[in-house]
């Protein structure tokens, strides 16, 4: 059976997934299997297909990728916000060596496609996640600052406070004490 593989940008979650198995099924595109940024189809499509499929996919906020580029620099927010958002245990490994032995390239060759394409580094990217992360976790206020601290694998609460404060202009336990809790998307984080 050979397999197409779509690349898909801004799929950031499970429900992603699921938006995008519903409109493959709607469109009557066999699929075998959809991840983060993957849709791996059972047979090539069409070029009128492939256009279907990405006018749908726009619509909803979704957009088919083309080049190299774009495609790793998707792979690398994919890991990136797994990494961050959806790790079960603390962080503990460093966010270079995660996509290194993820994506089985050099860090400086991901560094620079990620740069060029997103006009952030992967440090700043990756700030930006556990900043979000942060604020959720705040939000839901189950965890001290400590333990989300060493969740986020921060090395102390003043270490966690200031690059939040730098983040947002405001301390975790001002944005905790907020009446207004204000979260972005992930498929929404961008500098400025």
């Amino acid at each position: 059976m050979a397999h197409n593989t779509l690349h898909i940008k801004n799929m950031v979650c499970d429900r992603c997934i699921m938006v995008v198995e519903n409109v493959l099924k709607e469109l009557e595109i066999p699929y075998s299997n959809i991840t983060l940024g993957v849709a791996m189809l059972e047979k090539e499509i069409s070029e009128t297909d492939k256009t279907k499929l990405a006018d749908k996919l726009e619509s909803l906020g979704f957009e088919l990728l083309q080049s190299r580029k774009n495609i790793l620099a998707e792979k690398i927010k994919n890991l990136i916000i797994q990494h961050v958002q959806y790790a079960s245990n603390p962080i503990p490994v460093n966010i270079s060596t995660y996509l290194v032995e993820n994506m089985h390239m050099d860090y400086s060759q991901l560094s620079n496609t990620f740069s060029e394409t997103e006009n952030m580094t992967i440090e700043q990217y990756t700030l930006l996640q556990k900043t979000e992360k942060v604020k959720e976790l705040l939000s839901y206020g189950e965890m001290t600052l400590t333990q989300i601290a060493d969740k986020m694998g921060y090395t102390s609460v003043a270490y966690l406070s200031a690059q939040f404060k730098k983040q947002t202009g405001i301390s975790p336990t001002q944005y905790k004490n907020s009446k207004t809790l204000s979260r972005k998307a992930l498929d929404k984080i961008k500098t400025h």
